[in-house]
């Protein structure tokens, strides 16, 4: 009898105890879930899963409305379909799960301007504690990561040991999902921690090399201020000495102008050599004589200085097809003129005049100075007569793509063949001026995925000033030949037009 009443203590302790291992692990995990749920990140994954399941129910909706046939549980069905749509609008953010741009780390630091003086040594330190504070918030947030990712994982041992203590189906499904979860903030902790690493190691160097130049600014200060403190300690022994040694006050007032005078442009030429480096410097120190002069008349200056590196550069000359950029404006034309002051241009009828500004035939003032401010580019530069043009092509998917760009590189290499030749004996001459790699010339194809189609993409050389006449006779040619076959078909951006029956809505808004 006293070993049953044993036998039954024993198992009412252990049903005790096992149910307050019960509870305690409940409440963990409650308190837990508190902590993780409130957490930006964790909102990141939950929407993200919102949108996936949100996105799964779409489309078994569809489905079942395709199936349907009542058109009263269609338009029901249709309401609860917009209303998804909506939700799944809303967190389009979230399709994919990534957490990078929560740890954007700069890819570069902003880089400190090299220091060239010592008054640059305070901008220099409020940079250090810049780029510092920088850090320490970057650490601040990969630490507080790191605090809710552990926070996940106990929550993940709690219901391990939840599980071992109620092992049912619920639990289970519980610690898959905190499985899955733990393992998406393992991976995004990992990269956080990498990127920071190599953000911390940018972040170091520049401090050391901003360092290095403080120092060495704050020495070369240092030697400045013994240079100046020597020689104004001479200026005041040679005063001294010829007040000892002059009686005559007009003598003595005289020496010491001069000993002042030349002290003054001795510190002077001390400051100047010392930073002779910076040519900034010397240059505006010599520039305030002409000043005024030079900012009246600085874009006549500019024009002359710019005629003469047009004229002696022979980068430009008379008779070469030219592009400019004015305001976001492209003209292309030929040079009938170069000026003391600026290029005469006449516009011809090109790409560029097709698809935007479509008009031509204008005479085009450049001012010479254009040369050292806007990217001016010449077609036919040393002689160059050829330049490379394209063409594209979209077929359908289900055309055939090899004997389409089969055909339309047989056109392409037939009417460009000249121009081919042309090209290639031009860049072996400019070979023996240029350093030219890349000297391919013959043409090349190209096959790219469309929204709607195959597209393939020709170029060619082909002439400098009559671009858009073999371009329409590629064009006129690859369309004769595409049409001759059945199985090419040409593809081009379309819309399909669903109508409903409104026959019967009228009858139902008028029953009503």
């Amino acid at each position: 009898m006293k070993k049953i009443l044993l036998l039954f203590w024993l198992v009412l302790a252990c049903f005790a105890t096992h149910s307050d291992d019960v509870a305690m692990t409940k409440e963990k995990i409650q308190n837990l879930n508190a902590i993780i749920n409130a957490n930006a990140w964790n909102i990141v994954y939950e929407n993200f899963t919102r949108y996936k399941n949100i996105n799964d129910e779409l489309v078994l909706l569809q489905l079942q409305l395709n199936k349907l046939s009542d058109v009263h549980e269609q338009e029901e069905l249709k309401r609860k379909i917009a209303t998804l749509e909506e939700q799944l609008r809303l967190l389009k953010e979230y399709k994919d799960l990534n957490f990078a741009h929560n740890f954007s780390f700069p890819k570069n630091i902003e880089s400190f301007t090299k220091l060239t003086n010592p008054l640059a040594i305070i901008g220099a330190f409020s940079y250090i504690k810049k780029i510092t504070n920088e850090k320490e918030a970057y650490a601040l947030k990969i630490n507080e990561f790191k605090s809710f990712v552990k926070a996940v994982a106990e929550k993940n041992a709690a219901l391990k040991k939840l599980m071992d203590l109620i092992p049912n189906s619920e639990n289970l499904a519980n610690l898959q999902d905190s499985n899955k979860k733990l393992e998406e903030f393992n991976t995004a902790l990992q990269f956080a921690v990498v990127s920071y690493a190599v953000y911390e190691k940018k972040i170091d160097e520049e401090i050391d090399r901003v360092n290095a130049e403080i120092k060495v600014q704050s020495l070369r200060a240092l030697n400045i201020v013994l240079a100046i403190a020597i020689v104004i300690a001479i200026a005041f022994m040679l005063k001294f000495i010829a007040k000892k040694y002059i009686k005559d006050n007009e003598r003595y007032y005289t020496a010491a102008k001069i000993i002042h005078f030349v002290n003054i442009n001795i510190i002077f030429l001390i400051l100047l050599f010392a930073y002779i480096e910076n040519i900034t410097y010397l240059v505006t120190i010599l520039g305030f004589a002409s000043a005024g002069l030079a900012i009246a008349m600085k874009d006549m200056f500019m024009s002359m200085l710019g005629w003469c590196v047009i004229v002696f550069g022979g980068s430009f000359k008379v008779g070469d097809r030219v592009k400019v950029f004015q305001n976001e404006t492209a003209y292309i034309g030929d040079i009938i003129d170069i000026s003391f002051l600026r290029i005469t241009i006449y516009e011809d009828i090109t790409l560029e005049t097709y698809t935007k500004n479509r008009r031509s035939g204008r005479i085009i003032f450049i001012p010479n100075n254009y040369v050292f401010t806007s990217l001016i580019s010449n077609y036919t530069h040393h002689g160059m007569k050829t330049i490379i043009d394209g063409i594209d092509i979209t077929i359908t998917f289900d055309s055939n793509i090899d004997k389409a760009q089969e055909l339309i590189e047989q056109i392409v290499v037939k009417y460009s063949k000249g121009y081919t030749d042309l090209a290639r004996k031009t860049i072996m001459r400019l070979q023996n001026e240029y350093s030219i790699k890349n000297s391919k010339v013959e043409p090349r194809f190209f096959v790219f995925f469309e929204h709607w189609g195959m597209r393939i993409s020709a170029w060619y050389m082909t002439n400098s000033y009559a671009a858009l006449a073999l371009r329409s006779t590629i064009s006129k040619e690859i369309i004769k030949e595409l049409n001759k076959h059945s199985d090419i078909k040409i593809a081009y951006p379309s819309q399909n037009l669903y109508f409903r029956n409104l026959k019967n809505c009228d009858e139902k808004i008028f029953k009503g």
